[in-house]
């Protein structure tokens, strides 16, 4: 109970005391829509090919960039306050870079942006690294070693372990693509040598479970792709350990290049207006000298891999609207959004997981995009739980403030954790059941294998075990009886626990939890405020909670493992209808970390058993995007939905809501109808569906 208020206490026969039926109510949540923001201030042009970067503490930084409408070549640096929405200049020292497009912008040890490559106003491609102080707003260029990659722009880039990847582009007078990767050690400001990989441009490219990931883009033909490729890094020593370049390379051992000089004629000056600012076209950065083998290049070392995508019901299509591709909690999103050749219902949010290499929406676009809207980038927070797209309207302004498409004046914030996705650091703690984890022995002493960190196995191995059998258990917890619950007696009526709230604490309780105390105090805020104000539980050393034996129990696991990974094989590992019932209690204990992972988990593994448990439940926890997910997998697979066990659980007036969870149009489909071909593609049903479930080996080619 919030607050330590004291809640309404019953006895019982067999001297259990109840908790009141609602300690805390379920915040109901409305339908997550985000709000687009208008900023002020010197709002930067509509700008093709600059990078734009979320560096933290709500600011956003724009740099570089070439204006379609007066073919200028940009080296201003704008910074823009999510808070005060307004966009400003900053002033900058030091070795001012060049005007350039087609650049990247990393951000690096939280307060510096690393800036490689891209193209000047004469359409030099360049191969300079620089360095831009957050704190300070002063730019260095440091001295860099061995053999420098090929001048390039619209390339990928990367770092890990304090290695910054760089990955195709475009080079040349014919704008020749990229095929190569290479890296620069930040530590030593020394270059590798360069590897044959994956041709592209326009790409993107990321790090996760120790390799370098690249998907989208243009191939040499100017044709979008939606193939992923990746590379793996651990256990190479061409990766691990420092370069060393002998004769045999024909490559010089420790080669310097000399400091670029820039010239800045025309500073970061004002052009008049409040709300733009002047081009700075005549600065000209000079291509540093590439040491480049006479010989092609051999492949990269570490295996590598391709995937190519066919079809499939998710799958976005590359060669419609406009798409951003990042990287967030262990998946691949791709943002589809509005574009003059597509419809806003074709708009959309989709995730790929990397583990299983499946696709799946996590929101329709007209749930998220405004159709009078163009977006024209997109930048994350470190931990992927924030995204920001940049972009401006498309019709006048009613104050006639600004023509369409004029200045990246709009900004659109999500918050991906409402629509499931956990971030990189809880997705990282989460999946404690990596390889490298599986390897060893979880503990000294529980030497079995397992995904839980070694004081999880521990904790596991003596969870609800009797207090007589050494475990030292103190306390005991009950709930109400489910078919899980091996004391249920046959002879006890059905309504005892399914009774209205206000009766169900007359209903005989479930057979006891063991339980320490310490550890519910210690992870359950909710028990510690409880047992701070000595209510009757903390004298009884009892406590019963009116919620399903399975969901109790598996909620109690939690508290001593940390996990509710399906991988555990214990008895405590919780099923997809636990952890719908977990997430009801999550919300009643405002315990926001158990939600979001069990958000995650529900809408990662959803399927036609748990459908419509994990609606019905999504609904009483208040959690909106979940049962909105659910409803429409309901609809998709509505012949199978309605033979579940789960479906015939829920109550009539459940049963109505879900039925009326389609539109007023909708219609059931019939085999028949779909094989003659009389709807659309995007319905799925059948056999086909049937192989979906088992794999998605018909939606991919891999080589």
């Amino acid at each position: 109970m919030a607050g330590g208020t004291p809640a309404s206490v019953t006895s019982s026969n067999n001297n259990t005391f109840v908790m009141s039926n609602s300690p805390v109510r379920p915040r109901k949540q409305e339908n997550y829509k985000p709000k687009i923001i208008t900023t002020v201030g010197a709002r930067p042009a509509c700008l093709v090919n600059a990078s734009v970067t979320y560096v933290g503490n709500d600011q956003i930084y724009a740099f570089g960039g070439f204006d379609q409408y007066t073919d200028e070549v940009y080296n201003h640096v704008l910074k823009l306050n999510l808070q005060t929405k307004q966009w400003s200049l900053v002033d900058n020292y030091g070795d001012i870079p060049g005007v350039r497009m087609g650049h990247t912008a990393n951000l690096w040890q939280g307060d510096k942006l690393l800036v490689y490559g891209g193209e000047n106003e004469h359409r030099a491609y360049l191969s300079d690294v620089i360095i831009f102080d957050l704190k300070t707003a002063h730019w260095t260029q440091p001295d860099l070693n061995g053999p420098a990659p090929r001048g390039r722009a619209r390339h990928s880039a990367v770092i890990h372990d304090e290695k910054l990847y760089i990955i195709g582009g475009m080079t040349g007078h014919d704008n020749y693509v990229l095929d190569d990767i290479c890296y620069l050690d930040l530590k030593t400001w020394t270059w590798s040598r360069t590897w044959r990989f994956v041709q592209r441009y326009d790409h993107t490219s990321w790090i996760w479970g120790s390799r370098i990931w690249v998907f989208g883009g243009l191939t040499e033909n100017q044709e979008r792709t939606n193939e992923i490729w990746w590379l793996d890094l651990q256990g190479s020593p061409a990766f691990d350990f420092p370069m060393v370049y002998g004769a045999g390379e024909r490559q010089q051992t420790s080669v310097k290049y000399p400091r670029l000089n820039y010239s800045q004629t025309a500073g970061n000056s004002y052009g008049g207006s409040s709300t733009t600012y002047a081009a700075n076209s005549s600065s000209v950065a000079s291509n540093p000298p590439s040491i480049i083998s006479s010989r092609s290049p051999p492949v990269a070392p570490g295996s590598i891999s391709t995937l190519k995508f066919i079809s499939g019901p998710e799958l976005p299509t590359q060669t419609l609207g406009t798409h951003f591709h990042v990287y967030s909690s262990g998946c691949l999103l791709d943002f589809v959004t509005p574009a003059s050749v597509i419809s806003s219902f074709e708009t959309s949010l989709t995730a790929l997981d990397l583990d299983t290499l499946r696709w799946q929406k996590l929101a329709a676009g007209k749930d998220l995009f405004h159709p009078s809207y163009r977006w024209h980038y997109c930048t994350m927070n470190e931990d992927g739980t924030h995204a920001w797209l940049l972009g401006c309207p498309t019709e006048q302004l009613p104050n006639g403030g600004g023509t369409v498409e004029e200045f990246l004046s709009d900004v659109l914030p999500i918050d991906l954790r409402k629509l499931g996705l956990l971030g990189n650091s809880l997705t990282a703690e989460s999946r404690m059941h990596s390889k490298a984890m599986a390897a060893m022995p979880a503990s000294d002493s529980h030497t079995t294998q397992s995904h839980l960190s070694g004081i999880g196995a521990d904790l596991a191995s003596t969870f609800n075990v009797p207090p007589e059998s050494g475990s030292n258990t103190d306390f005991i917890v009950t709930a109400e009886i489910d078919d899980n619950d091996e004391s249920l007696d046959s002879s006890m009526p059905s309504s005892a626990s399914s009774g209205p709230p206000e009766l169900r604490h007359l209903a005989p309780a479930s057979q006891p939890i063991h339980v320490h105390r310490l550890i519910l105090q210690a992870r359950w805020p909710h028990f510690k405020r409880m047992y701070s104000a000595q209510m009757v539980e903390f004298h009884t050393k009892k406590m019963h909670i009116p919620e399903p034996y399975s969901a109790v129990k598996s909620f109690l696991y939690y508290l001593y493992t940390d996990s509710i990974s399906p991988d555990e094989a214990q008895g405590g590992c919780p099923t997809l209808a636990d952890v719908a019932g977990m997430l009801v209690m999550s919300n009643i204990y405002d315990m926001p970390r158990l939600r979001l992972l069990c958000v995650n988990r529900l809408g990662r593994e959803l399927d036609v058993e748990h459908a419509a448990v994990i609606w019905e439940r999504a609904g009483t926890a208040g959690e909106e995007w979940l049962r909105r997910r659910a409803a429409s997998f309901c609809m998709t697979h509505w012949g199978r939905i309605v033979r579940t066990q789960g479906f015939r659980n829920l109550k009539q007036n459940a049963l109505v809501e879900l039925c009326e969870e389609i539109d007023a149009e909708g219609r059931v489909v019939g085999g028949d109808e779909l094989e003659a071909g009389s709807v659309g593609s995007g319905v799925s049903g059948g056999d086909e569906d049937e192989g979906m479930d088992d794999g998605e080996d018909g939606d991919m080619d891999i080589a």
